[in-house]
């Protein structure tokens, strides 16, 4: 039996210029979306492409002196550049240039002009060239273009018609009947209160430029660019290129767009393929804005991000989480450079990677490198066990209703109660007792199983770092991540030699801030030198963590709370980019204890916490398990 289908579609984007972060924030959900059907086993269709043609291309064109169609493929292969950088996993990419777009366009327009649907008149009204749409006075904001604010031009011309106003009543009939036709509901509300107002019929063809696709029965009429547009997602599914395939994929089940075209994508296309007898797509979904620091990204502002740099220096796959766990589907996201380092440091470096760097360190460290199977089940790992069971199935009920955001946060909560059982078990000291060498192999082995499972549940968001994570386990990574592997027990078996690797997600330094915590600097530094003397007069101890919270307002500050030889004390530390407050409790660590007291957001500090730092910027505190609060460091 044929597998399930899944079509999905991303707007195909207009190359006047280069892509910035926004449409990056589009191609990723699609690809994380079409990468998770595919890893539900279904057989996957997933298009992107460019919209090339109307009046702002073709004087961009002229102003850089070139023609249209040279205009446009320098800047489609800056596209494709990008979505080779970032990942995504497209099958096929469209332009409307091509051969095969100008044979469907001009079908579709044919037919429907046979039809009576396409008729020629007059069309004098406002139009917006940046977004290629004609306004009435009643719909413009501040007398500007509702959609884009720019000033819109006078314009009076022949045209050829599509008549929409006659299917408006059909249109109510299907969005009465299929409620999540367009989502998010906010979105779907907003298209039946712009019906309501009353539907005009579509002017669909220019006579004023000739950069698009020629009315097929008079060609001195250019079909109008939003009526070209998209259809292309018709096209891409094979009509008249390759029939079985379109009897296979269309209707597509999900137009992802940009809530600024949800009006094309929810009331034009659908009443075009009605005219048509077509079947019409499953879901318009229009996802919110990404701005930059609370504002709109404008190049007359200067906040145009380029995700190409972005990618440059943090990589593919954190910018791909940053915007996947950022950003709430359907909603507005924002974009600040400061909360991207937070993300990579606090979830990518101080979580995922942590709990590998520890897990792979300890296996190297205690059993030679070599994972091996261990003797007993504890309730302990039961637990765990169960816990892994339940996140697959979370994450595929959140993933199959397209809920992004609740499914990395439920695997990046298994990620957090690995690192806790790291520090409920205690590794190193169970490889002190050789009698407990069955148990440590049990705990080293629930961890590396634990590490396949998240390996297997990021795939379809970090597509990079999921066969890295395996590679450095010494497992090998499949051909195609599929759910059904993710499940499933002691699949890892006894035996396999780790590789190791550099840290997947290096921390990022940013400018130290007077913090109450020692943060060195990586390397050597040439320092004054000091005498005995100097060094006797610091009293280093071992403190017992009691509690630990975050301070409000901040994001790299811990409170604390310390045992020093019966003595309660406060301690403010920089770490809460590196360790969670749950990981901390019951810690042994080492403090200078004669500090000179600091106030840090209003609250008293009595001490410091001792830590160090590696290369690659990874933030370890000192520890001394298992000695006596209040003795001596010397």
């Amino acid at each position: 039996m044929d597998k399930e289908k899944f079509y999905i579609t991303t707007p195909i984007y207009y190359p006047s210029d280069k892509l910035h972060i926004g449409h990056a924030y589009c191609t990723t959900v699609a690809d994380c979306i079409a990468r998770y059907n595919r890893f539900a086993g279904r057989d996957v269709l997933f298009v992107t492409g460019s919209d090339e043609h109307g009046q702002k291309i073709q004087r961009k064109a002229a102003e850089n002196g070139t023609t249209p169609l040279e205009y446009v493929t320098e800047i489609v292969k800056n596209f494709k550049l990008l979505w080779e950088k970032l990942g995504i996993s497209y099958d096929d990419f469209i332009r409307t240039s091509e051969r095969r777009q100008t044979q469907t366009v001009q079908y579709f327009f044919q037919k429907l002009y046979d039809k009576g649907d396409i008729y020629k008149s007059e069309y004098e009204g406002l139009y917006c060239v940046q977004c290629e749409a004609f306004w009435l006075e009643r719909q413009l904001s501040g007398g500007n273009c509702p959609d884009c604010g720019r000033p819109v031009e006078k314009m009076k011309e022949e045209s050829y018609f599509f008549r929409m106003s006659a299917y408006a009543e059909k249109w109510f009939k299907f969005i009465e009947e299929n409620p999540d036709f367009i989502q998010p509901v906010s979105r779907r509300n907003e298209m039946i209160n712009f019906v309501k107002q009353g539907l005009d019929d579509l002017s669909v063809s220019r006579s004023t430029f000739d950069w698009g696709v020629p009315v097929p029965f008079d060609p001195k009429h250019t079909i109008y660019v939003w009526f070209d547009a998209v259809i292309n997602y018709i096209t891409a599914a094979g009509m008249f290129e390759d029939m079985d395939k379109y009897r296979r994929y269309w209707p597509a089940d999900l137009h992802l767009v940009g809530k600024e075209i949800v009006r094309f994508h929810s009331i034009i296309w659908p009443i075009m393929l009605m005219a048509m007898d077509l079947p019409l797509p499953g879901r318009i979904y229009g996802h919110g804005w990404l701005v930059i620091e609370g504002d709109k990204m404008s190049k007359s502002k200067g906040n145009v991000v380029d995700p190409l740099l972005l990618i440059e220096e943090f990589g593919a796959d954190a910018i791909r989480y940053f915007l996947l766990r950022e950003v709430m589907l359907g909603a507005d996201g924002n974009f600040s450079r400061d909360a991207l380092i937070n993300r990579i440091n606090s979830d990518l470096a101080n979580d995922l990677g942590n709990l590998l760097h520890r897990t792979l360190g300890m296996i190297e460290r205690f059993n030679r490198g070599v994972i091996q199977k261990g003797e007993e089940i504890t309730p302990l790992d039961a637990e765990l066990i169960a816990l892994a069971d339940r996140t697959i199935d979370d994450f595929e009920r959140f993933m199959e209703n397209m809920e992004i955001n609740e499914a990395l946060k439920t695997v990046w909560a298994l990620i957090a109660r690995g690192n806790k059982y790291i520090d409920e078990t205690g590794p190193w000291l169970l490889a002190k007792d050789p009698a407990k060498a069955g148990r440590l192999n049990t705990v080293l082995y629930r961890l590396a199983e634990l590490l396949r499972v998240v390996a297997f549940l990021v795939s379809p968001f970090l597509p990079f770092t999921a066969p890295e994570i395996l590679k450095q386990m010494g497992l090998s990574a499949p051909a195609k991540f599929l759910l059904k592997d993710a499940r499933g027990r002691d699949i890892i078996g006894g035996g396999a030699k780790i590789a190791g690797g550099a840290p997947i997600f290096p921390r990022i330094e940013q400018p130290a801030a007077d913090t109450g915590t020692a943060s060195p600097a990586p390397g050597i530094e040439p320092a004054e030198e000091i005498t005995i003397d100097d060094f006797n007069k610091m009293r280093l101890r071992v403190a017992r963590v009691l509690a630990a919270e975050k301070v409000e307002k901040t994001d790299k500050l811990l409170k604390l709370k310390l045992d020093v030889a019966g003595e309660e004390r406060t301690v403010v530390s920089g770490i809460a980019l590196h360790y969670a407050p749950e990981e901390l409790v019951g810690k042994d660590v080492v403090i200078v204890a004669n500090l000179k007291p600091a106030k840090l957001r209003g609250i008293q500090s009595r001490g410091m916490i001792l830590a160090a730092s590696d290369d690659e910027g990874r933030v370890s505190i000192i520890e001394a398990p298992g000695v006596k609060s209040g003795s001596r460091v010397k």
